[in-house]
């Protein structure tokens, strides 16, 4: 199938398939003497595999990794590992952006968003922090 297709198939985008070729995450595609990509079955279960990887969060880095565990007879204490190791970042994540949420509706609590110059949330902004 063409780039097109594959993109349909994969639900990867044909500008994405080419940046993860570019990239080295994928192979680069078969080609025709015309110089368009082919790709195979095997190819679209890749584009899937790594759009939900993308999807739990997983960087680049890490899904090279979970590729390399996929393909080559993956021991399942290494991708458990990678897979608990993914989990604490997202809740220090979490933690954070809850933290961020809670200052943030604390500034507009206090902001009276009226005509006046006076904001909380521009003087939070402007704070020195050390």
């Amino acid at each position: 199938m063409n780039i097109g297709e594959a993109a349909k198939a994969s639900g990867v985008s044909a500008k994405m398939i080419r940046h993860y070729e570019e990239t080295g995450l994928i192979r680069p595609a078969k080609r025709t003497q015309s110089n368009y990509r082919v790709y195979s079955p095997n190819d679209v279960q890749v584009l899937r595999f790594i759009k939900q990887a993308r999807r739990l969060g997983f960087s680049m880095n890490q899904i090279t990794v979970l590729l390399v565990l996929w393909q080559g007879g993956r021991p399942s204490s290494e991708v458990k590992r990678l897979a608990m190791g993914h989990i604490a970042d997202l809740e220090l994540r979490i933690r954070e952006l809850v933290e961020m949420k809670e200052t943030l509706e604390n500034l507009a609590k206090h902001c009276r968003g009226d005509s006046q110059p006076e904001c909380p949330i521009l003087n939070d902004l402007t704070a020195t922090r050390h």
